[in-house]
């Protein structure tokens, strides 16, 4: 089992600059067994990254209506039983399970402060400057002033396919976006700017290995990578190949869409 000292030793081995900002995407499940659990590895991370944001995302928000925009990767009218099941949007709200025990042991801290974005919200301390970027028309602005700060993206036993910085990329260069609706209780809210699918960003990871510092936390495998490097590498390639990154899942619906739209505009 580790502990606290455990963590803030191998963060800190990972050699990020003091006062960078830190993105971080982690699986408590990674390390093995942790003592105190997901609020201990919170507490490490902010006694070594005193400047920390991870994704507060709530996707039982979303609701889909019978009719909307068209190539936006849905099937209009199909989603009756899910929009029974979604949930208002509210700041207190936990986050996603699918997002991590993590995520949501810093969105309990009392210095924590999450942005209101209704789907893609983010959780941070001591980052103010940067959630105040996000809006529901650009979901990810938070990550243009990051770069411009030297952020730094940290992964704590996941990988690229839940790296958010790469759909800021995506954004930049030019990707289609998508349409999604939440619930809120103020009505329903169109939110545009809703990024594609991840499950392809793996394909990034060689193009990385020039920037990327490795390291272990218990069983859980850490990459730290500026993201100044991460978002450059990521847009050039999507600029030089607007189908890179994608996934080859026959059942994506956002891939297939956004193959779709490269064909009609070629």
């Amino acid at each position: 089992m580790i502990g606290f000292s455990d963590l803030v030793s191998a963060f800190r081995k990972l050699d990020i600059p003091p006062g960078a900002p830190v993105v971080a995407h982690a699986s408590l499940s990674a390390f093995g067994p942790v003592a105190g659990g997901a609020q201990t590895v919170v507490e490490a991370l902010l006694d070594v990254f005193p400047i920390l944001i991870m994704p507060g995302f709530t996707y039982k928000t979303i609701v889909i209506p019978d009719d909307g925009p068209p190539g936006n990767a849905l099937v209009y009218g199909a989603y009756t039983d899910a929009n029974r099941q979604a949930q208002f949007f509210r700041p207190n709200m936990p986050v996603d399970r699918l997002i991590g025990a993590i995520p949501e042991a810093l969105r309990l801290r009392s210095a924590a402060r999450r942005s209101l974005h209704p789907i893609l919200s983010f959780i941070g301390v001591n980052a103010d400057r940067f959630l105040d970027r996000q809006s529901v028309a650009e979901p990810l602005g938070p990550f243009h002033s990051l770069i411009d700060a030297d952020a730094w993206v940290l992964l704590l036993g996941v990988d690229h396919t839940v790296n958010t910085a790469i759909h800021a990329a995506e954004r930049l260069a030019g990707r289609k976006q998508f349409v999604r609706w939440a619930l809120t209780p103020a009505g329903v809210v169109e939110c545009p700017g809703f990024p594609g699918c991840s499950d392809g960003f793996n394909a990034i990871a060689p193009r990385l290995a020039y920037a990327v510092r490795q390291g272990w936390a218990g069983q859980a495998q850490m990459q730290a990578v500026p993201m100044v490097d991460l978002v450059g590498v990521a847009r050039a390639w999507l600029e030089a190949d607007p189908q890179a990154l994608l996934c080859d899942h026959s059942y994506c619906e956002r891939c297939q869409a956004l193959r779709a739209e490269r064909t009609r505009m070629a």
